[in-house]
């Protein structure tokens, strides 16, 4: 039995069948973990959804900020754009409340086997333990439904830019989830900048990659992360594994294997 991790999904799904296939990926014996962004942008959100869900118990999934967007728009939170076509599917098809509700109960947060995954990072400031009890937090609104729809109308804003323990309410729940599903750079008091999204080379003033504080509390743990199609995989930092390699863009979908941290890619501009 294997364990493979994989970057942005988007739903991409044709190019996510052919990489289960070059890694010979069986769901009647290995274990599939996906960094979120399940769908959007991508040509069939639709199937990859019913794709994992069929095979939903052999699949450990985190939740992405574009998954979250999805459950926004369901919930009445917001309203299609014209350009959300594959979005618009979901939401028409049959099976919608099932696969819906599937993904609404995703963590924002999977600790096992000795890794951490998260869709976008963790900030300097939180330990694991901490990031577990604050994403513990937005679950549980996620899965009482009164509380969740009052969650997908707060969830949108860049404010507050820093943490603080006094935060409370929607506010309390919308930082949370903006540093666990949509975090690049932030200062070493977990100030965020939420607009910057191109690679390292952007870092400015005191803004760095998440990840780059030498002292961040989670400096020993591995983490597994997407969302950061910039980097092209690589972080270049000891124990962080960058699985979005831009498939959507017309880059690469990108697994791991975690028993022995080998990379495996399929070319997504076909």
């Amino acid at each position: 039995m294997a364990t493979y991790a994989i970057g942005d999904i988007q739903g991409c799904l044709e190019p996510l069948q052919r990489l289960l296939k070059k890694i010979h990926f069986r769901f009647d014996r290995d274990k599939l973990w996906l960094a979120g962004d399940l769908v959007h942008r991508g040509d069939d959100s639709l199937g990859t959804l019913r794709f994992l869900y069929e095979h939903r118990h052999q699949v450990t999934a985190v939740l992405g900020n574009h998954d979250l967007h999805l459950l926004a728009l369901a919930h009445g939170a917001k309203h299609l754009s014209d350009k959300e076509h594959d979005l618009a599917k979901v939401l028409k098809a049959k099976d919608s409340d099932q696969l819906l509700a599937w993904l609404q109960s995703l963590p924002l947060l999977v600790h096992k086997k000795g890794y951490i995954m998260v869709h976008a990072g963790i900030p300097p400031i939180w330990s694991i333990t901490k990031a577990q009890e604050l994403a513990r937090e937005v679950e549980h609104a996620l899965a009482e439904e009164a509380m969740a729809k009052a969650y997908f109308y707060g969830m949108y804003g860049n404010e507050p830019h820093c943490w603080n323990e006094h935060l409370f309410g929607i506010e309390r729940l919308r930082s949370i989830t903006n540093y666990f599903t949509r975090m690049r750079f932030c200062k070493e008091d977990g100030t965020l900048d939420l607009v910057t999204k191109r690679g390292p080379q952007a870092a400015h003033a005191d803004y760095k990659p998440w990840f780059s504080f030498p002292n961040r509390k989670t400096r020993n743990d591995k983490i597994i992360f997407g969302h950061w199609a910039a980097l092209e995989g690589r972080a270049d930092t000891k124990n962080i594994f960058a699985l979005d390699t831009g498939c959507v863009w017309g880059g690469y979908l990108t697994a791991m294997r975690l028993s022995d941290e080998e990379f495996f890619c399929t070319d997504c501009n076909l």
